[in-house]
């Protein structure tokens, strides 16, 4: 089976991202532990909190560095709502004032504010989904306009639109997933996503498979 490690940033819904990758068919494991995350198959990083706060913490404990040593290794990786916003160069969530917090980096762009156009903020429940071209691997067996849920008040604005896997519409339209290589993101909550989001789950896990035994034949 794939093993997973679920990176714990002591934020984050991790009980339930656990159950759903192991409904999947994954091998998991929760840690905080930066060797125990390097040397994983695969991380997934769940989000609930401030981008700052989360960004300063991965970053003191030595997480960041495992996290980028697994990406390095082009072993997959999944960020979930804020897990995929810390993927970005910077964020404003806790920045002071007009500034920004460094992120993870691994894609280039930014988290800035929901532009809601006058509509509540966060964007929280059900919304649907526009496929791109480049929805990939981790939307197999997903059609365009499935709906996923969501709890935010933040996006990214990557530089390069062709991470853009789906993108979601609520006052503006910003990315709803991105993609780069083995690394993978959603803003929506796939373990909060009934059948749509387990088929998401189902889709990492396999493609964690393939990549463990592509390892395994080397």
């Amino acid at each position: 089976m794939a093993g997973i490690v679920v990176v714990d940033y002591h934020k984050g819904n991790l009980m339930s991202v656990e159950r759903g990758l192991k409904a999947a068919g994954a091998d998991v494991r929760i840690s905080d532990d930066p060797c125990v995350i390097a040397a994983a198959d695969a991380a997934v990083l769940p989000g609930v909190g401030s981008f700052a706060a989360a960004a300063s913490f991965m970053a003191a404990s030595g997480q960041s560095d495992a996290v980028l040593r697994v990406i390095e290794a082009e072993r997959p990786f999944l960020g979930i709502c804020l897990g995929m916003q810390l993927l970005f160069e910077r964020g404003e969530e806790g920045a002071p004032e007009g500034g920004t917090v460094a992120g993870l980096g691994v894609l280039k762009g930014s988290c800035v504010r929901l532009d809601a156009a006058g509509l509540k903020v966060p964007h929280v429940g059900w919304d649907d989904v526009s496929m791109t071209d480049h929805a990939g691997p981790l939307f197999d067996g997903v059609p365009d306009g499935a709906h996923f849920y969501f709890t935010h008040s933040y996006v990214v604005r990557p530089e390069n639109a062709d991470a853009v896997s789906c993108s979601c519409s609520y006052g503006s339209e910003f990315p709803a997933a991105v993609a780069s290589g083995s690394v993978f993101g959603c803003q929506f909550h796939p373990e909060k996503s009934s059948h749509r989001g387990r088929q998401v789950l189902r889709n990492f896990v396999d493609i964690v498979e393939g990549s463990r035994r592509k390892g395994a034949a080397r």
